[in-house]
């Protein structure tokens, strides 16, 4: 999985996002993002989920692996809200929030995004009053730039 930013970039709407860098292991991930899908690498020996995505099984030692299809629901395990922003591209929206969600399929995977009220809404989209530990939250997919699609998060009750 990607462990570092790339450029920033604008996506035509005004809005600049650092991009990820997909590494080899990482890269089917964003390979299925693209397609709207979210699928987390499986050990194809014992069936173990991992992530971030790497190239042997923690628990068997394997290299052999799947990408098995999540659900795409989840619940909002932590979050922040950074003022000043963390990253000086993110200047312009704060304040906006970053939410660690914990999948409901697979409950020992956490995914880091953004809470927003739509696929395509700005990061600063939702009241940060509104984010509770444990909300119900459920994927949407939303493409940062040409060719690179990042999973959103949006609550399942409005």
């Amino acid at each position: 999985m990607s462990t570092s930013m790339g450029p920033a970039t604008d996506n035509g709407s005004g809005e600049t996002f650092l991009l990820p860098v997909p590494d080899d292991d990482g890269a089917p991930f964003w390979a299925y993002t693209a397609r709207h899908e979210l699928r987390v690498q499986a050990c194809a020996a014992c069936g173990e989920l991992r992530f971030p995505p790497r190239p042997c099984c923690p628990h068997c030692q394997s290299f052999d692996d799947r990408w098995r299809r999540m659900s795409g629901r989840g619940r909002i395990w932590s979050y922040v809200v950074p003022h000043p922003p963390l990253l000086p591209a993110y200047a312009a929206q704060a304040p906006y929030n970053v939410v660690v969600v914990e999948l409901a399929d697979a409950p020992r995977i956490r995914l880091v995004g953004n809470l927003v009220t739509a696929p395509d809404a700005p990061l600063n989209s939702v009241d940060p009053a509104r984010i509770r530990i444990g909300a119900a939250v459920r994927v949407a997919f939303h493409e940062q730039a040409p060719g690179v699609t990042v999973p959103r998060w949006l609550l399942e009750r409005p």
